[in-house]
């Protein structure tokens, strides 16, 4: 099409657009190359480069975006330990507040964010790490942003006519302290309105009606707009249709389905060089780059490039490289209308005629009396004896739907935030650090999704006042899937076992032999007991079951004598449960723990379990009544200490608590109705004690410690002289 002085009509503008859609289309549609199109950018990342121009987001792109305000990083201290044998730490984080421009044109809204390539803000709307977001949508009316106004006071803009966000105190620990390189989903409009938005926001002297149906999302951001047009134009062409002294472009495509007319035969005279007999000259060019493929951004990879190939060989193949966002089917099918208007650019026609019907226009389809198929109408111009027209052979996209695949990449979880589950109890003392301190633990665990780990709160007098510990690392916790029953805890249990469901399907637990045992290796705390166990078996997903146990360990065999009832919680002691503070311990007092994270709407709060468990001295073993001639009964025990569980041969076991003490007595350890003290482990009891005792088997021990007294122990009785 030379419209060139009919586009001038229109002025300067006009002009440019008539010699756009002219005869410069036919060298861009297919010009020669491996290669063709602006290179796409693998990756864009925010910067922060003064006079980067500020782009223009149509439909649904991923755009870097420029840092236009920040603040200074600010620090943050927290400082913890100092307790008994521990050094007193502080950690150090930072945090930035900034804001980064992202279009010059509203926009509607924002989707995820990256951040260093992963994933900073979810499509939910939830950032991964500490801080605020504020998204202003670059309306004439957008107003201040406080954080911004609280810095630069008066001299403050609203950015009006501009999209941007605001971080706020974006916590930058994962970030190795700096702000992260970021790219934004932006969303803004259709992506198939992209020319009718273009066109009119730029005040070009022409009305649009065409829609590039198959394009997503699409970025402008500054040059030639001539050259953009021709850009979009190559994948979905558009034809000027003129209207008085209207221009518009129109969709080649919405004139295919009209019915071809008949041009008349051709008409023969002088002018020019070419059909004087005939009034026709045919055109066949030699072999010509075939579009081979489309580069593009997939909407599937995260906006990141893709490539769909079209089919069939050829010598000269063309990899077209368009920076819009399609689907992997959508960007299939407008390769393969590209590759079938390709084949057909090879064959044209000059035509003359005296009459020119004058519905048809550039685009238009036309059948040729002398020829076969159909023809479209390329240009047309006027001569001083007729009219002289550009044709080229027609050949039909195929109109079956294209499916493809993206492909397979990289994309980063998009997982949403975990809520804290805390469980807090107190374990017997294991012998290390001092006697008189009590041993408490924290163990957390979390929903499925994204964690980061909780800060651990007392709780005194209704407030949470911070412990100045951090609870990183997520315990192994399950509950009891089958009641576990009662146990004498005498020996190695091999055939005895426990079914547990862990929450988190990715729990592991090991498997040792005795020697591992006798290291204390593999313990449970089930309920108030602690357990070992030896064999480990992965049942399904999640569920296990654990056998060889070794039960009542550290002084616990009064709760395995009680037994477990299906749904009992079971947790790992290992290196993810975390010990409290002796300060921690302190400030709690007896109103418990809290635990709050950053992906915690609500603290976790938990009471301690089993309290007192590591001040309290374990029972006497070992029990015997022997009855007299007399009918005297005498009594002996072993002392047991707390912490001494390894209890070596030959060896006295040291005295934890600050006398050694014991209690006698008869009934109910809770109101009994003897009771005597001693301080050795031994007693003999007269005929006369005997007799208001009413028999042996009514008889117990406990040992008195220093902060509480030890289960009580039955004597074994009528065991001979």
């Amino acid at each position: 099409m030379v419209l060139t002085s009919i586009g001038s009509v229109f002025g300067p503008i006009g002009s440019a657009v008539g010699s756009l859609l002219g005869a410069a289309i036919d060298s861009r549609i297919f010009g020669s190359g491996s290669a063709d199109g602006p290179r796409l950018k693998e990756l864009a990342v925010s910067g922060s480069s003064y006079g980067t121009p500020i782009a223009k987001h149509y439909g649904a792109v991923r755009a870097a975006g420029t840092i236009i305000w920040s603040t200074d990083l600010v620090e943050h201290k927290e400082k913890s330990g100092g307790g008994k044998g521990q050094p007193k730490t502080t950690a150090y984080s930072y945090s930035v507040s900034f804001a980064v421009a992202l279009a010059s044109r509203p926009i509607d809204r924002i989707g995820r964010i990256w951040a260093d390539g992963n994933l900073l803000r979810g499509a939910a709307g939830d950032l991964k790490t500490g801080g605020e977001l504020r998204v202003y949508l670059g309306h004439a009316d957008q107003q201040l942003d406080p954080a911004i106004e609280a810095s630069l006071g008066p001299e403050c803009p609203a950015f009006r006519g501009t999209a941007y966000v605001v971080f706020e105190d974006l916590d930058l620990s994962d970030f190795g302290n700096r702000i992260p390189a970021l790219s934004f989903e932006v969303f803004a409009g259709s992506g198939s309105d992209t020319m009718v938005d273009l066109i009119g926001e730029n005040s070009i002297g022409a009305s649009v009606n065409a829609s590039f149906d198959e394009l997503m999302g699409f970025t402008y951001d500054g040059g030639n707009l001539q050259d953009v047009i021709g850009l979009i134009d190559r994948l979905e062409p558009v034809t000027p249709h003129i209207a008085g002294r209207t221009l518009t472009l129109e969709n080649q495509s919405a004139h295919l389905t009209a019915a071809p007319a008949l041009l008349a035969p051709p008409a023969r005279w002088d002018e020019g060089d070419f059909g004087k007999d005939s009034g026709v000259s045919r055109q066949q060019r030699g072999p010509q780059p075939r579009f081979g493929g489309l580069r593009y951004y997939d909407v599937a990879r995260d906006y990141q490039p893709g490539l769909q190939r079209t089919l069939g060989a050829s010598d000269v193949q063309q990899i077209f490289e368009f920076p819009g966002v399609f689907g992997a089917s959508e960007a299939k099918a407008v390769a393969r209308k590209a590759q079938t208007r390709s084949m057909a650019k090879g064959e044209t026609i000059s035509w003359r005629c005296t009459e020119l019907d004058p519905s048809l226009h550039a685009g238009a389809l036309v059948r040729l009396p002398t020829e076969p198929g159909l023809w479209r109408v390329d240009s047309w111009e006027w001569r001083e004896k007729g009219i002289e027209l550009e044709l080229s052979r027609h050949r039909t996209a195929p109109a079956t739907s294209i499916v493809s695949n993206a492909g397979v990449g990289w994309t980063p979880a998009d997982r949403h935030a975990a809520s804290t589950e805390l469980s807090m109890f107190e374990l017997p003392w294991d012998g290390l650090g001092y006697a008189n301190e009590r041993r408490i633990f924290a163990a957390v665990s979390h929903t499925a999704g994204r964690w980061a780990g909780a800060a651990l709160y007392a709780i005194q007098s209704g407030a949470l006042n911070s412990t100045g510990q951090s609870l990183t690392r997520s315990a192994t916790i399950g509950t009891l899937i089958s009641a576990l029953g009662p146990s004498p805890c005498r020996r190695l249990e091999p055939d005895a076992g426990l079914i547990l469901e862990c929450a988190d399907d990715d729990a592991f637990f090991g498997t040792t032999d005795a020697a591992g045992l006798a290291q204390g290796f593999n313990r449970l705390l089930c309920g108030g007991e602690v357990i070992q166990f030896m064999k480990a078996e992965l049942l399904q997903a999640g569920v296990w079951r654990l056998s060889g146990l070794l039960r009542g360990r550290g002084g616990t065999e009064e709760d395995a004598l009680s037994g477990h009832s299906k749904g009992t919680s079971v947790i790992l002691l290992d290196e993810n449960v975390t010990p409290v503070s002796e300060q921690g311990v302190r400030m709690a007092g007896g109103e418990g723990f809290a635990a709050f994270g950053s992906t915690d709407t609500e603290p976790a709060f938990a009471s301690v379990a089993n309290p007192g468990r590591s001040l309290r001295p374990p029972s006497p073993v070992h029990a015997v009544a022997r009855v007299l001639a007399d009918r005297a009964i005498h009594l002996t025990w072993t002392r047991r200490v707390r912490g001494g569980w390894h209890w070596p041969d030959g060896v006295e076991s040291p005295l934890v608590e600050e006398a050694e003490a014991y209690e006698i007595g008869a009934g109910s350890p809770d109101a009994p109705n003897f009771l005597r003290r001693t301080a050795i482990p031994r007693a003999t009891l007269s005929a006369d004690e005997t007799t208001e005792i009413g028999g042996p088997e009514r008889l117990w021990v406990r040992q008195i410690g220093t902060f509480a007294s030890s289960p009580a122990t039955a004597f074994l009785s009528n065991v001979g002289d």
